[in-house]
C-alpha cells in the first residue's frame, strides 16, 4: 500500500501512482511489526520492510552493503565523524538502491522497459541495473548535457534521449507519458526509489546498534564507545528523495521499537541552488521552485535542483527530527571535499557538502561535541571515460512521439 505523508491518503494497486492528489509524493506504507536488525547488511537484508522480493540475480540482487568509516582526523571541534560510504555501491552512488528495487518490482511484474529522468548517478545506475536484468531502458536527459556524463551513462546501452526545454519539467512529462508509452520511470522519489534508498540509514542505524560503529577505544567507563544510534546524520538533499527515504527509515525503526533516542536528520545544499535551506531559513511550511535568476553555477552540480519534488518531504523530515538544513558556499564544499581525501576518502562534490554543513552546524551550536554524526557520502568522484555516445535529439512538445505515445 502507498500513502502520503502530508493528507494520509492511501492507494493501492499498480496503478496507484507516485503523487498524491494533494500534490505530495507518495511512499510504500511499511508496517515494521516485529521487525529485528538483521546480522548483515545489504539492501536485500531489509527484505520484510521492502515491496519486492530479492531478484535471484543481476545487479539488483547485490546492491548496499556499504561501509560505514570513523575518520577521527574529520572530526569538529569535539564532533565524532562516521562517514557512509555509498561511492563504494556498484555503480558509485546510493543509486543503486534505489534502482535495485525499481529493477526487482519490474521484473517481478513483467514490465519490459524501464526509465528516469536524469544526468547523472540515477541515470547511470539504471542503466546499469536494468542492463544487469535484461531490461529496456530509457534515459532522459537535458539536451545542454556534457559529454562526460553522457559517455558515463551511454556505457551501459540505453536509450537516451537529450530533451531540449525546461528541464525541471521532464520529471512530471515522465510521470505523465511512461505508463503510455510503456514504461515504467522510476524517477528520483519514485516509492519504489525511495523504498530502496531507506536502506542507507538503516544500515548505518545497524552498524551502530550492533556496535559495529567504531568509537575512539573502550575505555573503562564506556565514554570512548559509540552510542547505540548516531545523534545526528547529515546528507545532501536534491530532489528530497533520500532525504525523504532516511526519515522512512527512521519512523520505520522507531516503529519497531529499535530506536530509543533517534537521531536528528540534517540535509546540505549548495547555496547556488538551495531551495530546501530557503524555506527553512524562512520558516515556510513548503518549498517553492526557485526562479531562474535565483540559481547559479556550483561545483556540486548533481544536487542544483531548483524544482524539488519532495522537498516539501524533506523540509517536514529535519523539522520532525529536530534537524535543519544547511546551505554551504563552493569555497566549503571544496575544502571538505579535499579534507575528505586527505581522509583516504574520495567523493564527489555533492558528497562532501555534509561535512561542510556539520562544520556550519557545529559553529552555530546546533550539534555538540561528544556527539557521534554519521555523513552519508552518497557517490564516488568520478573522472571521465571514452564511451562513444549514441543520443538523440527532441523538445519537450515532441517527447510524446520520440517515446511512441500518439
Amino acid at each position: 500500500m502507498r500513502s502520503c505523508y502530508a493528507c494520509g491518503r492511501t492507494a493501492t494497486g499498480s496503478d496507484a501512482g507516485q503523487r498524491c492528489d494533494c500534490g505530495e509524493p507518495l511512499w510504500f506504507d511499511t508496517d515494521p511489526g516485529d521487525f529485528e536488525w538483521p546480522d548483515r547488511d545489504g539492501v536485500w537484508a531489509f527484505a520484510d520492510l521492502l515491496p519486492v522480493e530479492r531478484p535471484p540475480s543481476g545487479l539488483a540482487a547485490v546492491a548496499g552493503a556499504t561501509p560505514l568509516v570513523r575518520t577521527p582526523g574529520l572530526d569538529v571541534d569535539g564532533a565524532r565523524v562516521h562517514v557512509k560510504l555509498e561511492g563504494t555501491n556498484p555503480t558509485g552512488s546510493f543509486k543503486d538502491r534505489g534502482s535495485a528495487v525499481g529493477v526487482a518490482a519490474a521484473v517481478a511484474r513483467g514490465v519490459d522497459t524501464v526509465g528516469t529522468v536524469s544526468h547523472g548517478n540515477m541515470a547511470a545506475s539504471m542503466a546499469a541495473h536494468a542492463a544487469g536484468a535484461d531490461l529496456d531502458c530509457v534515459v532522459l536527459v537535458p539536451a545542454d548535457i556534457s559529454a562526460s556524463r553522457l559517455r558515463r551513462i551511454a556505457a551501459y546501452g540505453p536509450r537516451i534521449v537529450r530533451v531540449d526545454g525546461d528541464y525541471g519539467r521532464l520529471y512530471y512529462d515522465a510521470l505523465d507519458l511512461g505508463p503510455r508509452a510503456g514504461v515504467e520511470f522510476v524517477n528520483s522519489d519514485s516509492p519504489l526509489r525511495v523504498a530502496g534508498q531507506k536502506t542507507t540509514t538503516l544500515e548505518l542505524l545497524r552498524a551502530f546498534a550492533a556496535g559495529e560503529a567504531s568509537g575512539d577505544g573502550t575505555g573503562g567507563d564506556g565514554t570512548l564507545a559509540p552510542p547505540a544510534a548516531p545523534d545526528a546524520v547529515v546528507m545532501p538533499v536534491s530532489s528530497g528523495g533520500h532525504a525523504s527515504a532516511a526519515w522512512k527509515a527512521v519512523r520505520e525503526a522507531t516503529a519497531a521499537g529499535l530506536l530509543d533516542d533517534p537521531p536528528r536528520l540534517y540535509f546540505a545544499q549548495a547555496s547556488a541552488c538551495a531551495p530546501v535551506a530557503r524555506a527553512f531559513e524562512r520558516g515556510e511550511d513548503a518549498v517553492t521552485r526557485l526562479d531562474a535568476d535565483e540559481v547559479g553555477e556550483t561545483v556540486a552540480y548533481s544536487i542544483a535542483n531548483a524544482d524539488p519534488p519532495s522537498g516539501t518531504r524533506a523540509l517536514t523530515a529535519t523539522r520532525a527530527t529536530g534537524g535543519a538544513v544547511v546551505a554551504v558556499d563552493d569555497d566549503a564544499i571544496r575544502d571538505a571535499q579535499c579534507d575528505l581525501a586527505g581522509a583516504g576518502l574520495r567523493v564527489e562534490p555533492a558528497s562532501a557538502t555534509p561535512l561542510a554543513a556539520l562544520r556550519t552546524l557545529r559553529a552555530s551550536g546546533a550539534v555538540d561535541a561528544g556527539e557521534h554524526v554519521a555523513l552519508v557520502a552518497t557517490g564516488v568522484g568520478y573522472g571521465g571515460d571514452a564511451t562513444t555516445v549514441d543520443a538523440e535529439t527532441v523538445t519537450r512538445a515532441e517527447l510524446a512521439g520520440a517515446l511512441g505515445v500518439e
